[in-house]
């Protein structure tokens, strides 16, 4: 039988649970005044600096940024070098940390120390423009998801998971007559599955959120993810603050990023509750094992 709490145990989870709800309620605010203060008007957010609960809602900075006529060209392409940046690492990943687990590869040990050493080492900005240029690949989608396709993080918590299954399955399908590819993709890869959705997790957010290959690969401004269109937005916004000659009230800057912040930010909220079961348990069985 379980036994009662003691007076001292009972003071210790009541302190711990009321200082996580301190902590989460601290985290939570931030986000809450984002939210709040991209609906508020432009008098309380001169009188308010921080917005939790508006007095009266408006709708005008999101209206804002729907007049931009590409708005939504942006969101498709964002949507498409997201899906497709995202399964094509999640591909060559995949079968990259397969093959270094691979105990009967020559040279794995000198490869795993080149993977290690991109953590920490890069070859530059210059040097990594002049590569894509020269394959060709300046204003197309693929400059946007081929120089990142394959994160050297990634790769490794992957390869630690793979290395973590039983070897007694790969030699039962062997002995069944399967094939590398066979094993990858018909036992590996199903047994892989949280560590598999957290690292598409990773991948996707990455993709989503980046903004700075569009600008530096990206010269035709039909072609930009949704990050960039917002950034130009933003940067609109703030030098038109001045402009008061206008018939158009337009919105106040600081409402306008907060808006931009809710609509680059929601589509990864809506996809997190899916993938959420198998995130915490994915990241830690791959950092851990092997």
């Amino acid at each position: 039988m379980v036994q009662d709490k003691t007076m001292a145990s009972r003071l210790f989870d009541f302190f711990n649970i009321f200082f996580l709800i301190i902590v989460s309620l601290l985290m939570l605010l931030p986000f809450l005044h984002v939210v709040m203060g991209s609906f508020t008007t432009a008098e309380e957010m001169a009188r308010k600096p921080f917005v939790l609960f508006p007095t009266e809602f408006t709708l005008s900075a999101y209206q804002y940024i729907l007049s931009t006529g590409t708005l939504f060209k942006a969101l498709a392409v964002s949507i498409g070098v997201t899906a497709g940046g995202t399964l094509i690492s999640m591909f060559l990943t995949s079968l990259m940390a397969y093959g270094l687990t691979r105990r009967d590869l020559d040279g794995r040990k000198t490869v795993n120390l080149m993977i290690v050493f991109t953590m920490l080492f890069s070859g530059g900005l210059i040097p990594s423009f002049l590569v894509v240029k020269s394959m060709g690949l300046v204003d197309s989608y693929l400059a946007m998801i081929l120089p990142s396709a394959i994160s050297a993080f990634n790769l490794i918590i992957l390869r630690s998971f793979f290395q973590g299954l039983p070897d007694g399955l790969e030699e039962s399908a062997k002995i069944d007559g399967c094939g590398d590819f066979g094993i990858l993709f018909k036992i590996v890869l199903p047994l892989s599955l949280p560590s598999l959705a957290t690292i598409s997790l990773f991948y996707a957010v990455n993709y989503w959120n980046s903004y700075f290959s569009a600008i530096m690969y990206i010269n035709d401004a039909s072609k930009w993810p949704i990050q960039v269109l917002l950034r130009q937005i933003v940067i609109a916004a703030s030098g038109m603050a001045a402009d008061t000659g206008n018939d158009f009230i337009k919105p106040p800057e600081q409402t306008i990023k907060m808006a931009v912040i809710v609509v680059s930010t929601l589509p990864i909220l809506i996809v997190y509750p899916f993938l959420q079961k198998y995130f915490a348990k994915g990241a830690l069985v791959g950092s851990v094992k092997g």
